[in-house]
Protein backbone atom coordinates (compact mmCIF):
# COMPACT_ATOMS: atom_id res chain seq x y z
CA UNK A 1 0.00 0.00 0.00
CA UNK A 2 1.08 3.55 -0.58
CA UNK A 3 0.79 6.37 1.95
CA UNK A 4 -2.37 7.79 0.33
CA UNK A 5 -4.13 4.43 0.67
CA UNK A 6 -2.99 4.11 4.26
CA UNK A 7 -4.23 7.61 5.09
CA UNK A 8 -7.67 6.73 3.72
CA UNK A 9 -7.89 3.48 5.69
CA UNK A 10 -10.48 3.18 8.44
CA UNK A 11 -8.42 0.86 10.64
CA UNK A 12 -6.15 2.93 12.92
CA UNK A 13 -3.60 0.11 13.12
CA UNK A 14 -3.33 0.01 9.34
CA UNK A 15 -2.84 3.78 9.18
CA UNK A 16 0.18 3.64 11.50
CA UNK A 17 1.62 0.39 10.13
CA UNK A 18 3.98 2.01 7.62
CA UNK A 19 5.62 4.10 10.34
CA UNK A 20 5.98 0.99 12.50
CA UNK A 21 7.62 -0.93 9.66
CA UNK A 22 10.07 1.92 9.07
CA UNK A 23 10.95 2.03 12.79
CA UNK A 24 11.50 -1.74 12.83
CA UNK A 25 13.74 -1.54 9.76
CA UNK A 26 15.84 1.21 11.34
CA UNK A 27 16.22 -0.81 14.55
CA UNK A 28 17.20 -3.92 12.57
CA UNK A 29 19.89 -1.97 10.73
CA UNK A 30 21.19 -0.49 13.99
CA UNK A 31 21.34 -3.90 15.65
CA UNK A 32 23.07 -5.45 12.63
CA UNK A 33 25.75 -2.76 12.81
CA UNK A 34 26.19 -3.23 16.57
CA UNK A 35 26.49 -7.02 16.28
CA UNK A 36 28.46 -6.94 13.01
CA UNK A 37 25.96 -9.14 11.20
CA UNK A 38 24.18 -8.87 7.87
CA UNK A 39 20.50 -8.31 7.16
CA UNK A 40 18.43 -9.37 4.18
CA UNK A 41 16.24 -6.82 2.41
CA UNK A 42 14.29 -6.51 -0.82
CA UNK A 43 15.60 -3.86 -3.24
CA UNK A 44 14.14 -3.48 -6.70
CA UNK A 45 12.22 -6.77 -6.41
CA UNK A 46 15.45 -8.62 -5.58
CA UNK A 47 16.54 -10.17 -2.30
CA UNK A 48 19.81 -8.55 -1.20
CA UNK A 49 22.13 -9.36 1.72
CA UNK A 50 23.60 -6.22 3.30
CA UNK A 51 26.64 -6.66 5.51
CA UNK A 52 27.28 -4.51 8.56
CA UNK A 53 30.06 -2.79 6.63
CA UNK A 54 27.64 -1.78 3.87
CA UNK A 55 25.10 -0.62 6.45
CA UNK A 56 27.75 1.55 8.12
CA UNK A 57 28.64 3.15 4.79
CA UNK A 58 24.95 3.84 4.05
CA UNK A 59 24.48 5.32 7.54
CA UNK A 60 27.53 7.58 7.23
CA UNK A 61 26.53 9.10 3.88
Amino acid sequence: MIQQELDAAKDKDLITSLAAIKRAAALARKQAIQTDTAIVVVKGHKIVRLTAEVLRKERDK
